[in-house]
């Protein structure tokens, strides 16, 4: 067997960077910026109005209330005509341009009409009140974005704002994924003897999908080397990395494993390593064209843990992502986490939750064999188990949250929102979901 971390280093370092692409912003959400942004003229680009209101001289409103002389208006979108004088107000909408000399806006609610033509502001107003000068958001010439920023909502709106309808970033991986198997089938229809229905497929696509990865569904393969073979070299050539479940466990039938190393050019790398469950796993780059390939043994909870720990972080590299794991926090157990000592890290299924007190609290979310992919549905967080007897209720234990969204934002104590915060802070860095 060989460590967890050696086995990441070699999963890892053959996940290389996709080659960064000019994408449209409709599509370049989640994507990393590769080329720092810098701005082609300032935000706003003019002197508007942040209110509803009348443009005026702030002098003029001195004393209050002061009677002005409306002589026009100013609408979002248009260019005034008019210049304000001497106990003169004009009209204005917001994000409307300031008309030349007025130098604060009063908002419409501190005013009054009076008669044909006049207004009464209720209230002085300062110099600059409810004024949004040029550049105040982003100055002409300024670095707006650095290179590896993740794009977020808030970043494509600035870039929509300075006329960058594009953005040059890594590109977004496709992934496809292959279930391999004679017992696998498909469908609603009565299973045959010895038959099962495939469910890793499904998870796997589901997951990739949800952790912003396009993908490609490649079906199931029997165990035929021909079709192994074909079906991973096409998907190859529409993929950027592939995903197999699957005849990578000893005593598994060969023609993964010579399919595999037929199509890396013998580079492929079978791997024992000691974590519970997801135990085998391979990995190579195909010798065509460099494509990362995952091998994940074809019990369901094995797969989806060895997505955890291998897939995504590679995934993630090859999308450009500075943070490559999910959140790795503290938290109390509930109950006992046992174990046995054999060498292995064990990552147990468990919910996470907060108490009360604002504290992070764990608990078995069910069966713990690698077939038992129920509890693997109601977990949120894999408690990560060193090699020994566990941990007993009360004591603390470190846990990979899987499933941050689903910890609940309202929970008390100021622990909770310090987690948060960090997992925000994380966010930030890594466009993590």
């Amino acid at each position: 067997m060989i460590s967890l971390r050696e086995a990441r280093e070699l999963v890892l370092a053959g996940c290389r960077p996709c080659p960064p692409r000019s994408v449209p912003l409709a599509d370049a959400l989640g994507l990393v910026l590769a080329e720092p942004v810098v701005a082609p003229h300032p935000v706003p680009p003019f002197t508007t109005s942040a209110m509803d209101g009348y443009a005026v001289r702030a002098a003029d409103t001195r004393p209050a209330p002061a009677r002005l002389s409306v002589i026009g208006s100013v609408l979002a979108g248009s260019a005034p005509d008019v210049e304000v004088g001497p106990r003169q107000a004009v009209r204005i909408m917001t994000g409307a341009p300031l008309p030349e000399g007025a130098d604060a806006v009063c908002m419409i609610e501190l005013t009054r009409p009076e008669g044909d033509g006049v207004v009464v502001v209720e209230e002085p107003v300062d110099e600059g009140r409810h004024v949004r000068r040029p550049g105040e958001d982003v100055v002409a010439g300024q670095l707006v974005f650095d290179a590896g920023e993740v794009l977020s909502p808030g970043h494509l709106g600035v870039l929509a704002s300075l006329g960058l309808y594009g953005a040059h970033a890594r590109a977004r991986p496709r992934v496809g994924v292959l279930s391999t198997g004679d017992e696998l089938v498909e469908g609603p229809e009565p299973l045959s003897p010895g038959k099962i229905r495939d469910a890793n497929r499904h998870s796997l696509l589901a997951t990739l999908r949800r952790d912003g990865f396009d993908t490609c569904d490649l079906g199931i393969a029997g165990d035929d080397l021909g079709e192994i073979t074909a079906r991973i070299a096409k998907g190859a050539e529409g993929c950027d990395a592939l995903v197999t479940s699957g005849g990578v466990s000893v005593g598994d039938v060969d023609y993964v494993k010579v399919a595999l190393d037929d199509l890396s050019g013998g580079t492929m790398r079978w791997m024992q390593v000691a974590i519970r469950p997801a135990k085998p796993l391979a990995f190579g780059n195909l010798a065509a064209d460099g494509t990362p390939v995952f091998g994940l043994p074809g019990n369901p909870v094995s797969a989806l843990v060895s997505y955890e720990l291998f897939v995504r972080p590679g995934l993630r590299r090859m999308a450009g992502h500075a943070v490559l794991d999910r959140p790795l926090v503290t938290a109390r157990a509930d109950e006992p986490l046992t174990r046995r000592p054999d060498g292995k890290v064990h990552f147990v299924r468990v919910r996470a939750r907060f108490g009360p007190e604002g504290l992070l609290h764990v608990r078995s979310s069910g069966g713990q064999e690698s077939h038992q992919l129920r509890a693997m549905a109601g977990a949120n967080a894999l408690a990560v188990l060193p090699d020994g007897q566990g941990v007993g209720a009360g004591d603390e234990v470190e846990v990979l949250l899987t499933d941050p969204a689903d910890l609940g934002r309202g929970s008390p104590g100021t622990r909770a929102a310090d987690l948060f915060a960090r997992l925000d802070e994380q966010a930030d860095l890594a466009g993590a979901t």
